[in-house]
Order: structure tokens, then C-alpha cells, then sequence
């Protein structure tokens, strides 16, 4: 029997916020969701975080404890950019403080940063262990060409002075490689956030198959290929990323409800 105090059920939210910050905590239970239905979660670590509208520097994070297609709009904690809890659900559970270590000073250093999404993926993991990194060998791979920054191993992200370098690494990109860690990117959106991290987590699943046989043999565009490709992949230039499939990614969890709905509660 499941010990009360680490109970699932949570008392909806949606008449005791704002409303806009009800449809963002929607979306955020979403990404959660999607994220473990694409197979880029381990185990109840890592975080998604976004920032509540109209709040200033109040940012949504996950409970500790509660795996990626449990979590619901609801049950997100409400924290600030030092990780003090603003608000969250009665129970024993609390965040994970590597969130606000590695989110909190993304949030702080980049306004145009609406969330941001780090993982442990099998792929990404090894990806960020070997020494040529991303190779843009494949088509999904090449929208990251010039705009993916690297930082450095420093050992489990618990300790504030790394948030300096972690910011200064990441620069002006929205992805970043964590050697020797993982994956994080960052969005001006939700959906936005996702389809950048769905389309990196490809890249690297590809690259771990191809090398898979050798690096001998496996092609690389010429840098202009690389350059124009890069170029067209990045927002606005031909369609808002993330946003066009966003509402048929909501109608698959809605059609799997033993496993991904209700998020929105």
C-alpha cells in the first residue's frame, strides 16, 4: 500500500491559479509526458522547467519522486531562480537541486529562454563522451550545426558556482552537450523547447548507430551544405518549430490514457 505521504492524487490547481499559468502548467505536464513516451527519461531524474507568465521569475519544475507520465499540471512545484518553493503539493516530496542549479541560471542569463529540458539518454550519454561530439552527418543533425555550445564534466550539478560557467558555455545557442553528462536545450516555448530536444536526441541516437560500425566510411556534408542547412532549421526562418506538431502530440496522449492522461489536472 502506498504510503500517504507519497501519494500521486493531487487537489487541482486549475481554480486556485491564473489561467495562463494554468494552460503553462498544462503544457509543461505534456512535455513530461512526451518525454517519457519518446523514451528520453531516467528514472524520476532530470527536469523540464518553464517560467509561469506574468510571474516574474517563478519558474515550474517536477516533484522528486514522481516518474516523467505521472506528473500533471497540478502536482509541479512553483520556485524561484534560487530554488526557495513558492508553492507545491502536500507531500513528502520535494525538488531535485541540481533543477535549479543547472535551470535557475539559464532563467536568469537568457530572458528569452522559456524552458529549458536537460536528460541522461543512452545516446546523448555517449554522445557527450566522445571527443568529435555531434557530427553533422545526418540531415536532423545538421540544425544544430554552428548553434551547439559544449560544458565541461564538473562532477553531479549541486554546487552555484558552476552556474557561471554553465552560462557562459551555453552563450547564445539553445543546445548544449554536458561531456561526460548529457543533453539540455532551451526554447522561447514549450513546444518549442521539445521539438529541439527530440530532434537533438535523434541526431545522437543516429550517430551512436552509424559509428556503431567504425567512423571510417561515414560522410559528412560540405560546410556550405552544413551552413544553408543549419540556417533553415532555426525559428522563424521557415515555420515556428515545435508549435505546428504540438496539437496532434496532445491528441496521442489523449488517445493513451492508461499511460499519459490525464496530465492536465
Amino acid at each position: 500500500m502506498t504510503d500517504p505521504q507519497y501519494s500521486t492524487d493531487f487537489p487541482s490547481l486549475k481554480a486556485v491559479v491564473p489561467e495562463a499559468e494554468w494552460e503553462e502548467r498544462c503544457k509543461l505536464a505534456a512535455c513530461y509526458r512526451l518525454m517519457d513516451r519518446y523514451g528520453m527519461t531516467d528514472l524520476i531524474y532530470n527536469h523540464i522547467t518553464t517560467r509561469i507568465p506574468g510571474g516574474g521569475e517563478r519558474l515550474l519544475i517536477n516533484l522528486y519522486g514522481l516518474l516523467y507520465r505521472e506528473i500533471t499540471a497540478s502536482s509541479l512545484v512553483e520556485l524561484d531562480l534560487d530554488g526557495n518553493i513558492h508553492r507545491k503539493p502536500d507531500t513528502a516530496y520535494g525538488i531535485n537541486k541540481s533543477g535549479y542549479i543547472i535551470h535557475g541560471c539559464i532563467h536568469r542569463a537568457r530572458p528569452d529562454v522559456h524552458c529549458v529540458i536537460h536528460t541522461h539518454t543512452r545516446a546523448g550519454m555517449a554522445v557527450s563522451a566522445m571527443d568529435c561530439g555531434l557530427l553533422p552527418m545526418t540531415q536532423t543533425a545538421t540544425r544544430f550545426h554552428g548553434h551547439l555550445s559544449y560544458h565541461s564534466f564538473e562532477g553531479p550539478a549541486i554546487e552555484q558556482s558552476e552556474q557561471e560557467r554553465l552560462v557562459a558555455d551555453l552563450g547564445p545557442h539553445n543546445a548544449m552537450i554536458l561531456r561526460n553528462h548529457g543533453l539540455l536545450v532551451c526554447g522561447a516555448s514549450v513546444p518549442q523547447a521539445f521539438n529541439l530536444m527530440y530532434q537533438l536526441e535523434l541526431a545522437c541516437r543516429a550517430q551512436v548507430d552509424a559509428l556503431a560500425a567504425g567512423r571510417d566510411g561515414v560522410s559528412v556534408p560540405d560546410v556550405s551544405v552544413l551552413q544553408r542547412s543549419a540556417h533553415l532549421y532555426q525559428p522563424g526562418t521557415r515555420r515556428p518549430y515545435g508549435e505546428l506538431e504540438w496539437h496532434a502530440l496532445l491528441r496521442q496522449l489523449k488517445a493513451e490514457p492508461g499511460a499519459y492522461a490525464p496530465y492536465d489536472s
